[in-house]
């Protein structure tokens, strides 16, 4: 239980964050290149779950002496004493073996662009000290789930793709924006970085217009593939959870709006889905 806690997978949410986006990408790959199989879902979903539960230990195992002091994380394993720095770094080494494991199912070029992102997920935990927005780089390293998942079928990278991994990049800045606001004055006092800290009082405002800047992302990629007016529906649905979104942020309910993100991801893969296979 301690583990399945230090890797946060009693916390799904995470996941459901690194796996949405991804599975777009891989079904973009798929539509550029009209070949796929069974298994390259499979190591999206297994990779999203491998990937997440790597980037919550190695943070926890950089932070824990910062969770000790912030209401939120103070009962995270290792930063209440549960668990030892060296029982989290055997578990690491274990989760990141199995990450190199499933490399071995990989085309080449995935595998060359997965190690420069594991670089990335290892120096994330820092730039929280040395970064004055460290959700920009938290944006590249997580939104580069979409150019692997892409180039497990094709490596040929479209238009649609790279708008993809942009519009992911400021998805992501928009909503662990808000995350940090729950913990904003924790930060101030321990002397850790973030965009709410860095924006103060325009950090939502900010968070709005990048998340609407992903939201034209999708518009532009159902331009240039020519989507049916179906995926302009989904483009409906999202923009009312956006909307949605933010009356909780107005509410302070931070962690609450943050959570609906989920289901931003989820309905933007059931459009792709819809105009790749069904339509």
């Amino acid at each position: 239980m301690i583990y399945l806690r230090l890797a946060r997978l009693d916390k799904p949410v995470g996941i459901y964050l690194l796996l949405w986006p991804s599975l777009i990408g891989l079904m973009l790959g798929i539509s550029n290149s009209g070949i796929y199989e069974l298994k390259d879902f499979f190591i999206v979903l297994i990779g999203s779950i491998l990937v997440r539960s790597c980037g919550c230990v190695i943070n926890d195992i950089s932070d824990y002496k910062f969770d000790k002091l912030v209401s939120r994380t103070k009962d995270r394993p290792i930063a209440k004493g549960e668990l030892s720095l060296k029982g989290a770094w055997i578990f690491f080494s274990i989760l990141a073996s199995s990450c190199l494991g499933l490399l071995m199912f990989v085309p080449k070029i995935t595998v060359q662009i997965s190690m420069v992102i594991a670089v990335f997920i290892l120096m994330y935990p820092m730039t929280k000290r040395f970064l004055k927005a460290p959700q920009f780089f938290l944006g590249i390293t997580f939104g580069s789930g979409t150019l692997i998942s892409y180039s497990l079928v094709s490596t040929n990278f479209s238009l649609s793709i790279f708008l993809m991994f942009l519009g992911t990049i400021l998805w992501i800045i928009s909503f662990d924006t808000i995350y940090a606001l729950e913990d904003v004055n924790d930060d101030r006092v321990i002397g850790i970085n973030s965009t709410p800290i860095l924006w103060e009082n325009k950090a939502i405002i900010i968070s709005k217009i990048l998340h609407l800047l992903f939201y034209f992302s999708l518009l532009l990629i159902f331009y240039v593939n020519q989507f049916s007016l179906l995926f302009l529906a989904v483009l409906f649905i999202l923009l009312c959870i956006f909307l949605y979104q933010y009356s909780l942020v107005d509410e302070r309910k931070y962690l609450k709006a943050f959570k609906t993100n989920h289901w931003v991801g989820m309905l933007a893969t059931i459009g792709f889905a819809a105009e790749i296979f069904l339509i």
